[in-house]
């Protein structure tokens, strides 16, 4: 039998099942095989909202969205190459994604009447069965029945043998993209060391599935994805909250800080917690409290002991945090906040991105209680965005917010591995016990950047008074004068309004310094405008992007900057936040592209809208 391999530029592929078929895992796991051919990847997992959703429900259904490429990409992909559905709700929930043209591999036994009827489709409707299908490359196998001829002999029950099905399919794709499995039985021979017969169930349900694409005659073409011409250097697959948890360590090893993490779960925040409870051998004390004012107030008391306190939480717990930041503010310590954003409000969408925290990050505490606003574009940058909200709010006394969200926390992205000595120093600013001074301690006092000292308790004749109501200026004594009051707000803004001296300007990341239209965006829709842009570009149009890692305050150049365009569009996953910003400080007249629906921006989604504006 002859077959012809086809070499692809890149390919998106989506996996998506029932919460329960390991959708996730698979998707990781060809994730980290295809990090390791070389190629660019981005990925977006998407889970359900409920922990344990009807099974067999579009509610219930988990999917796992993978593009893998031999260029530079910066998205997990608009439309889909491959889609993987192990049920007739995953079917149902994202079969819209797919290309014209593109293949469904669908597992038969999913579509049965009892799934049919789950996923809420018309009485004797089978998608699989009507017409509905002919513009795409059908692939039916009966994944479940197959999986269980494979492990007949393997003396496990039903329930055990069908959760090695997600293996076939994971095995069949890496035969159709020239993949190897060394590294997915690597990972399982670890994962189930001490439960022999679930590893060989597995390994031998991962070979099945490969030589079922090997030995059928039907399959005429294989596929393969040349590896991309990244700069070179050691790289690993990260996350967003891997990143973040592993910069937050480095900036404490750098400012030669304990690093100190208080943190109450919360979905898509607790992964930070995992991560650093893994690293204790750097020092690192991480506290689960019983809350999350609990957790925002032991962090803020290992600040004033002396160390790096860090809390995090998605935006209904930062909200619960609001009070205990403002202290922090008043008390003008170091406090690194990490807010990994979320649909809401209230609950919301505990497992949907969304960006409708900024509000509330510049905002959203009681009294005038300004802080620095810091958000990383992608997941690898969460490592450098968040040591410089370290640098921050160490060396300038100032708590800092780290706006990540669900879509950066949970996708993936190679990580160049950077050098130590790369990467700057942190320098606190420490009062001096020994210093000679004439009179009281004044703990308040300043240097020219409005930024007082760093004194802890234990440095001999450098006590002073803490708290949360007004400190007289310099003395930091109580004080209810209302002049006072009035200096001490103006100097608290004034300090972080002066930030803005002590980061880099922003800069356009793609196009020219002037055109007719400038893509502003912030986080996570990074990769989709920087998709978009290019595109639009390559056709002609004078259009440009750029990109806020600095929300509060803004580079100093961000007026002059946007002068230059004659439009500016703002794409945020809100109702239009940064817009509101933008116009109120620059009078520019921006217009928002503003999506709410749980759901990333597609670089297409962005360039429709700018043509639109274009026209």
């Amino acid at each position: 039998m002859t077959r012809v391999t086809e070499k692809k530029k890149d390919v998106t592929i989506l996996f998506a099942g029932d919460s329960g078929d390991g959708m996730q895992l698979t998707g990781s796991l060809f994730t980290d095989t295809t990090a390791n051919y070389g190629n660019d990847i981005s990925t977006f997992p998407n889970f359900p909202a409920e922990i344990r959703a009807p099974q067999g429900t579009v509610a219930g259904v988990s999917g796992f969205k993978l593009h893998f490429a031999s260029v530079d990409i910066f998205t997990p992909g608009d439309d889909v190459d491959v889609f993987i559905a192990m049920n007739a709700a995953a079917f149902k929930a994202n079969i819209s994604q797919l290309k014209i043209g593109g293949t469904i591999i669908a597992n038969t036994s999913g579509f049965d009447k009892k799934n049919l009827r789950l996923a809420k489709y018309d009485d004797d409707a089978n998608p699989l069965l009507d017409k509905s299908l002919d513009k795409f490359r059908v692939i039916e196998m009966d994944v479940s029945k197959m999986t269980r001829e494979a492990l007949a002999d393997s003396g496990l029950g039903t329930k055990e043998v069908e959760r090695c099905k997600n293996m076939y399919v994971l095995g069949f794709l890496y035969w159709m993209y020239n993949r190897s499995v060394e590294n997915t039985e690597r990972f399982i021979s670890e994962k189930f060391a001490k439960k022999v017969d679930i590893r060989d169930a597995n390994i031998k349900s991962l070979r099945a599935g490969y030589y079922f694409g090997e030995t059928n005659e039907t399959f005429t073409s294989r596929y393969e994805v040349e590896s991309a011409h990244l700069q070179k250097g050691e790289y690993r697959s990260i996350m967003g909250n891997q990143a973040a948890a592993l910069g937050v360590i480095v900036a404490a090893q750098k400012a030669k800080l304990d690093l100190f993490y208080g943190s109450y779960p919360i979905t898509p925040a607790s992964d930070i917690l995992h991560e650093l409870a893994r690293h204790k051998n750097y020092g690192v004390k991480t506290f689960q409290a019983e809350d999350e004012i609990a957790a925002v107030c032991a962090a803020i008391g290992a600040s004033y002991g002396g160390s790096l306190g860090v809390t995090a939480s998605s935006g209904p717990g930062i909200a619960l945090k609001g009070e205990a930041i403002g202290l922090a503010i008043m008390l003008e310590i170091p406090l690194l906040i990490i807010n990994v954003q979320r649909g809401g409000p209230s609950t919301g969408l505990p497992t949907k991105t969304e960006q409708s925290d900024l509000f509330q990050a510049v905002y959203g505490r009681n009294g005038e209680a300004p802080l620095v606003v810091i958000a990383p574009k992608s997941p690898s940058d969460c490592f450098e965005a968040i040591i410089e909200a370290v640098r921050i709010t160490v060396e300038h006394m100032v708590p800092v917010m780290f706006l990540s969200d669900g879509y950066i926390a949970n996708g993936s992205e190679p990580w160049l591995f950077p050098k130590a000595a790369e990467i700057k120093e942190i320098t606190p600013r420490w009062a001096d016990p020994d210093k000679e001074r004439t009179g009281a301690y004044l703990p308040y006092k300043r240097n020219a950047d409005l930024v007082r000292e760093w004194a802890v308790p234990g440095m001999k004749g450098l006590q002073h008074r803490v708290g949360g109501i007004e400190k007289e200026n310099e003395t930091g004594n109580i004080s209810y004068d209302p002049n006072n009051h009035e200096l001490m707000v103006k100097l608290r803004q004034e300090k972080v309004n002066l930030i803005a001296q002590d980061v880099p300007d922003l800069a356009i990341e793609l196009g020219e310094d002037s055109g007719d239209i400038l893509v502003l965006g912030w986080g996570s829709t990074y990769g989709a405008s920087r998709t978009a842009v290019r595109e639009l570009i390559q056709d002609g149009y004078k259009v440009s992007q750029a990109h806020f890692r600095y929300l509060n305050p803004f580079p100093k150049n961000t007026g002059e900057l946007l002068s230059k365009f004659k439009k500016v569009m703002i794409p945020e996953i809100n109702n239009g936040q940064l817009v509101h910003m933008i116009n109120a400080q620059y009078k520019v007249n921006a217009q928002g592209v503003n999506k709410i629906q749980g759901m990333p921006f597609t670089s297409k989604e962005i360039k429709e809208n700018v043509l639109s504006n274009l026209k």
